[in-house]
């Protein structure tokens, strides 16, 4: 087996959504606009109120995937089509906007530690504006793995013969958080036909020879095998993957589809109130 190496290495930088917010962003950034099938990350985390209290209200998606995970915090989602989740610390939330979402998602914390992921995952052209869907999963709801001086959260896709609670069929995405003890080890075969990266927000971590410190984000290279070292102070990062559609990007804002014209039809959509089409079908626990 060959262990997959760095293809480019990231450094998150600070960029301020909602109203106000700010995160630091890795992927849809100058340096990484995207990796098929991964439009965005932001990675957000405050312990002043100041900095996130405000939260990001309601905003349109379309013809994409969005993948919050909870690590510290408590936040409320509501929708255009009547969902109202709930994700506190350690949950997880996907939701397929398709052919058109309203959302918000308000902090329901006036102090302490708010912090997580927030991943856009782009739908092939067929599933563009097809109906949208939602899953939320609490925090008990998600598998873990414990092995060798590393605790794995499996979010989605499979480790270990341990399968996450989170389903993405069109891009098969794997989503792993990974805490390693200082100096511990943790191996996945990863074959390249996914596209993958690493990204590591406590302590640092050793991939490919290279040392990644926090806020960094490493695509993988080829290989049919990932291999990451804790450093000293220990590691925590997720390892996320999936398959890449190989087709056209148009993305303009909060809408991302194929085509100039499909973008133009949105908003002209969103304009005329035509956005939303169809309720979400709500699953989890």
């Amino acid at each position: 087996m060959s262990t997959r190496t760095i293809r480019q290495l990231v450094p998150a930088f600070e960029v301020t959504e909602g109203a106000g917010v700010t995160v630091h962003r890795s992927i849809g950034t100058p340096a990484l606009k995207n990796l098929d099938p991964f439009l965005m990350l932001d990675h957000f985390g405050s312990d002043d109120p100041d900095e996130y209290i405000a939260g990001f209200p309601e905003h349109p998606h379309r013809g994409f995937i969005t993948f919050t995970y909870m690590l510290d915090g408590h936040m409320e989602h509501r929708d255009s089509m009547g969902n109202r989740g709930d994700l506190k610390a350690g949950g997880a939330q996907w939701m397929k906007a398709a052919s058109g979402v309203i959302h918000s998602e308000m902090p329901q914390q006036t102090d302490g530690l708010m912090r997580g992921f927030q991943l856009w995952i782009n739908l092939p052209a067929r599933d563009k504006l097809s109906e949208p869907a939602y899953q939320e999963f609490s925090a008990a709801a998600i598998p873990e793995v414990a092995r060798d001086g590393a605790r794995v959260r499996v979010l989605a896709g499979e480790f270990g013969g341990t399968r996450g609670v989170i389903d993405d069929p069109a891009t098969d995405v794997l989503y792993l958080d990974v805490a390693l003890a200082a100096g511990a080890s943790f191996s996945l075969p990863l074959d390249d036909t996914r596209n993958g990266f690493v990204y590591v927000f406590e302590g640092s971590a050793r991939l490919g020879g290279e040392t990644l410190a926090r806020h960094t984000l490493a695509v993988l290279g080829k290989g049919d095998q990932v291999e990451i070292e804790a450093g000293e102070a220990g590691s925590r990062f997720i390892l996320v993957a999936g398959r890449p559609l190989g087709e056209p990007v148009v993305q303009y804002g909060p809408f991302v589809m194929n085509t100039r014209e499909e973008i133009e039809q949105a908003f002209a959509d969103y304009r005329d109130g035509r956005l939303v089409r169809a309720r979400a079908a709500m699953t989890g626990h």
